[in-house]
């Protein structure tokens, strides 16, 4: 059994002692961003060490290390946090043109090209989905620009409005189509998803275009033009190659995108009030992990619970709540992704975890 949620540590605990709030995220989150780059210049042993980093280091690491991280005092200002999400976003778009340039032009052998666009694309849907998760989030504009340019250049620019104006407004009910219903398989979730989220984030823009009364044109238009501009430019250095490995990096990133959703509100629904309307969204709407590595590595994002309650708040700040407040995964989020790919054997683990949360059992 994973040891109970820490308590809180108190201001001055936090202070004592204490290791920069950043530099954990920080390691977790720019060591593979070192072995892709190196992975696309110099291929070889970069590749595999890249590969391992995302895979069995990554899963290793969530068993060794039981402890779950506490918050970041909440009232201490994180300029290094916006700072990392800002160094992560800048290298994305330099991995993915590495990247691109490297499987395009080939010579890393069948073996070594698989490889290695297995794990960048688990870079890019684990840790730059993440990250571009937190920049449109941010109230800064710049950093708002530069998450939606992340999405955008993996073919997922909608998901910058689909995310905030119905995910966020609808979670946890069949209002939102990136939530899972229980026995849903995620091959079933994920075009409803994709298809489901871009055209209700399009409805959204509309809406708030007319209500505000002044015109304007819907950020769609930058999504879906970006996305055709970003598949252009790979064609234009790559050939038909370069355009081909974009269009299977952005499916890979996409659907690890498409897995977090699925896996993090699987089952899990909000009551409708006498009036129709849907009850706050709380801390049992969404499924969280507490494995400390791979939440750093991916910026928190298995702390799901505390981010809808507070979507402004800076990853670092986000709470771990107990289990007896918020769902607990089996395993970590990025375990349970690769779970979620076979529905037989996620039904039954996701079944006993629902069935236990729905009784109000915490063990």
């Amino acid at each position: 059994m994973p040891a109970p949620a820490p308590a809180r540590l108190g201001a001055n605990q936090k202070r004592k002692g204490a290791v920069h709030p950043v530099r954990a995220f920080a390691i977790a989150s720019l060591v593979p961003v070192g072995l892709i780059g190196a992975g696309a210049v110099w291929g070889g042993v970069w590749i595999w060490a890249a590969l391992i980093y995302m895979t069995l280091f990554a899963f290793f690491m969530d068993q060794i290390i039981a402890q779950a991280a506490p918050p970041a005092d909440p009232t201490r200002e994180l300029p290094s946090a916006d700072a990392l999400s800002a160094v992560l976003a800048v290298s994305h778009f330099a991995l993915l043109a590495l990247v691109i340039r490297a499987l395009a032009t080939g010579g890393q052998g069948v073996a070594g090209w698989i490889a290695f666009y297995v794990a960048a694309s688990l870079f890019f849907g684990q840790i730059s989905n993440s990250n571009a998760h937190e920049l449109i989030h941010r109230r800064d504009r710049r950093l708002f620009n530069l998450g939606k340019w992340v999405y955008i250049s993996l073919l997922f620019g909608h998901h910058t409005s689909a995310h905030n104006k119905v995910h966020h407004r609808f979670a946890a009910s069949d209002d939102d189509p990136n939530t899972a219903r229980p026995g849903e398989s995620f091959y079933r979730f994920a075009p409803r998803a994709w298809v489901g989220s871009f055209v209700k984030g399009y409805q959204m823009e509309q809406a708030d275009i007319a209500r505000r009364g002044r015109g304007g044109l819907n950020p769609y238009r930058v999504y879906v033009g970006g996305g055709l501009a970003a598949l252009g430019l790979s064609g234009l250095a790559f050939g038909w190659a370069g355009a081909g490995v974009h269009l299977l990096l952005a499916f890979y990133a996409q659907t690890q995108l498409l897995l977090s959703d699925y896996v993090q509100h699987y089952g899990l629904r909000r009551a409708r009030r006498p009036d129709g309307k849907l009850e706050p969204i709380g801390p049992a709407h969404s499924w969280n992990a507490r494995h400390w590595f791979t939440s750093h590595m991916m910026l928190n994002a298995p702390r799901h619970s505390d981010h809808h309650a507070h979507p402004a708040r800076p990853y670092p700040q986000l709470e771990l709540h107990p289990r007896a407040v918020a769902p607990i995964l089996p395993s970590s989020l990025p375990a349970m992704a690769t779970l979620a790919l076979f529905p037989g054997p996620w039904r039954r683990v996701m079944g006993r975890a629902l069935k236990r949360w729905n009784g109000g059992v915490t063990a």
